[in-house]
């Protein structure tokens, strides 16, 4: 299902009190946003036991129950799981990852709030939540009579929203900042293939082992930890902050003149880094225009030109990343730079080709 219009985490909590208590809820979003534990918060904060159910691990038994004979006729009894006597939050996790029959088995629980005789108790909330079939991630079609059945919300990643939980769940203070300074990096689109992609969950998982390994965190052990964690250049670039945190680098220092750019093999994640950082400043600091430049402009361009020369001496690839285009072949940096960086320095023209 795709999204016409998304929201944030932080509005959640205001939707499901005006949609959950009256209708059922479907949450939509990609995978490690943090879907589960806004339901779960979200259950707690009306005083609610919140029951999981995953799509993916029932039949369609596990809804409906077994058959018992009385009085000489069948009786289905369903599991003590959903079958309560007080009001409780039912949380249909990757229901749309379940197979039609137990879909089909939900249709009864989700519009009349009951299976066979049982009725949920007055006051309980039924809640689904599931990946979309673009996020790469099991996801099964949705019956057109189950989709008219619920109220349908499209979650997507926030990283202001996502660094306030941070700061106050103890995540690990390397990613806080890093985050802070690269929000962008909070989550990447699933990959086709098998390899791992950043997300909110990922960086959680991250800050535990960060916190784990502790003060005895070697190098090649961090680089491990990002690399399994997260997308290839977001680890890059995590380590690279890390080695920064760690030494005399900064980018600062070399705008100044300071310190030079790294040039050890074994600091190319640094470089990378640090590129990103030049790349950032430069749209900050280069006007839209050349006209009417202030002295101040000027120097900077000079300086910016200088550098790129210095990094392309260092590594080409990396100096062509300060001036790459976007995702979208959009030109980042003023055309009137670009302009003069190629007449300057041809050789960053031809790789960018």
């Amino acid at each position: 299902m795709q999204a016409a219009v998304t929201v944030t985490p932080a509005r959640i909590p205001d939707l499901l009190l005006g949609l959950a208590t009256v209708r059922p809820v479907f949450i939509w979003g990609a995978p490690g946003i943090g879907k589960s534990s806004l339901v779960r918060n979200f259950a707690e904060s009306l005083g609610l036991e919140c029951v999981s159910l995953l799509g993916t691990q029932l039949a369609p038994e596990d809804l409906i129950g077994v058959p018992q004979i009385r009085d000489g006729r069948s009786v289905f009894c369903p599991p003590e799981t959903i079958a309560r006597d007080e009001p409780y939050c039912l949380f249909l996790d990757e229901l749309n990852a379940a197979t039609p029959d137990v879909q089909k088995a939900f249709y009864s629980l989700i519009l009349d709030r009951r299976i066979g005789s049982y009725e949920l108790p007055k006051g309980s909330i039924v809640i689904g939540a599931g990946n979309r079939a673009t996020d790469n991630a099991l996801a099964r079609p949705i019956a057109s009579a189950l989709v008219n059945r619920l109220a349908h919300v499209h979650l997507e990643a926030s990283a202001k929203d996502w660094l306030t939980w941070a700061g106050s769940n103890g995540i690990h203070p390397w990613i806080v900042d890093h985050l802070t300074d690269r929000p962008d990096h909070l989550w990447s689109k699933p990959p086709k293939t098998e390899e791992p992609f950043s997300t909110p969950r990922s960086w959680h998982l991250l800050s535990d082992a960060l916190y784990s390994f502790g003060r005895d965190l070697d190098e090649e052990t961090l680089k491990v930890l990002a690399h399994g964690t997260l997308t290839p250049a977001h680890a890059t670039a995590f380590c690279g902050y890390v080695k920064i945190v760690r030494s005399r680098y900064g980018i600062e220092a070399i705008v100044k003149g300071d310190a030079p750019w790294p040039n050890r093999p074994q600091d190319r994640d640094l470089l990378y880094y640090l590129a990103e950082s030049f790349r950032g400043r430069l749209v900050k600091e280069l006007p839209a225009s050349k006209e009417h430049m202030s002295a101040n402009g000027r120097q900077t361009a000079y300086r910016a030109k200088s550098l790129l020369v210095q990094l392309a001496e260092i590594s080409v690839e990396v100096a062509q990343t300060v001036i790459a285009s976007d995702s979208d072949g959009n030109p980042v940096l003023p055309s009137w730079f670009l302009v003069e960086a190629a007449r300057d320095m041809p050789r960053l023209v031809e790789a960018r080709r």
